[in-house]
């Protein structure tokens, strides 16, 4: 029988166990990653900013970078990374199906996919909305001018419910055609099948800014009709995979939130005294070891790409074609709702 004190003893003797842990295993996917020596990412195939592969098959975009970033934390190599280009009827079920290690393919996290698919979201890499494009010479200034028109949509995705729901609640009628891939949504658009075009605005300023004959006669509409809060998914019940492919975004966020930048990584690493950098970079306390992974996981994702604001701005911000604003993409101390949770 056990005496009183020790019972007493128990409850924290068994929380500094916790605590002493030794490093967690990697889990199945990451085994599966290591023997075949790549993460299998799928994406778009092809929305300009998130993933677009160019001529010699080169893919480039927010989403990209992150998987590569996932690919250097696991791997060592930001290069290691198979790009599988999925439309959205097919992009759940490659996930569920196990032809895909992860879902980055700029997919909005909502309770019906979350709750009902096999898949788990890990956490938002990109704040969108759903908006109106439309050309102009219609004159139209506002989404509450489009009565019986006919908007082109994209089947599958939450645009299409968001569309509906939207008109609906105005009591305005308006004629969607939809359309089963987005390559086929949006070439009707621009052809004069419809007199508006509806996705995530991101998607809008992309679509015009490369398909359109002429982008100059084209406007987004001011209003924003949802949330799209855009996230990777992986599949359920590999919580090592999960923790991973959730907290190198993480780690992206924080490295932008200290200054630590694709360029002074090295130096930082070398000489820097903050314990929170160290932390980062693994020259302080080891984090990686309760993912999985070795002490510079964050560094290498962090030098594979830079920090979030580094691969924001290459494509979709300032310094890429789509010269979209940071807006709720800002860090959450700059006036966005950008926020990572301490790497400690």
């Amino acid at each position: 029988m056990i005496s009183t004190s020790l019972r007493r003893l128990l409850p924290l003797a068994l929380a500094l166990g916790a605590l002493t842990s030794p490093a967690a295993h990697a889990g199945k996917t990451i085994d599966a990653i290591k023997q075949r020596g790549s993460v299998q990412c799928g994406v778009s195939s092809g929305v300009a900013g998130f993933s677009l592969p160019d001529s010699q098959g080169h893919w480039s975009g927010l989403d990209v970078d992150v998987c590569r970033a996932i690919a250097a934390a696991v791997l060592g190599d930001a290069n290691k990374v198979a790009f599988v280009p999925l439309n959205s009827q097919q992009r759940f079920s490659a996930l569920q199906s196990g032809e895909v290690d992860l879902l980055a393919r700029n997919t909005s996290w909502t309770l019906t996919r979350d709750a009902s698919l096999g898949l788990s979201f890990t956490g938002v890499t990109y704040y969108d909305g759903q908006g109106f494009l439309v050309p102009k010479k219609l004159k139209v200034t506002s989404a509450k001018q489009l009565k019986n028109a006919e908007i082109c949509v994209q089947s599958g995705t939450t645009n299409e419910k968001n569309l509906a729901d939207y008109f609906r609640n105005l009591n305005i009628k308006v004629k969607p055609v939809v359309f089963e891939g987005f390559e086929a949504s949006f070439k009707a658009f621009f052809a004069g099948r419809c007199q508006a075009y509806t996705t995530d605005i991101s998607g809008l300023a992309g679509i015009r800014n490369k398909e359109a004959p002429k982008p100059d006669d084209y406007v987004i509409l001011p209003e924003v009709i949802s949330k799209e809060p855009l996230s990777p998914a992986v599949r359920r019940g590999d919580d090592e995979w999960f923790a991973i492919v959730r907290w190198v975004p993480f780690a992206l966020i924080e490295a932008e939130e200290y200054g630590i930048t694709r360029a002074n990584v090295d130096s930082l690493r070398a000489s820097s005294k903050d314990p929170g950098i160290q932390r980062l970079l693994g020259t302080g306390e080891d984090s990686g070891k309760l993912l999985g992974l070795d002490r510079d996981w964050a560094y290498r994702a962090i030098k594979a790409g830079g920090n979030y604001g580094e691969i924001f701005s290459r494509n979709v911000g300032p310094d890429s074609v789509l010269k979209l604003p940071r807006g709720l993409n800002n860090l959450w101390n700059k006036g966005g709702i950008l926020y990572a949770p301490p790497i400690r």
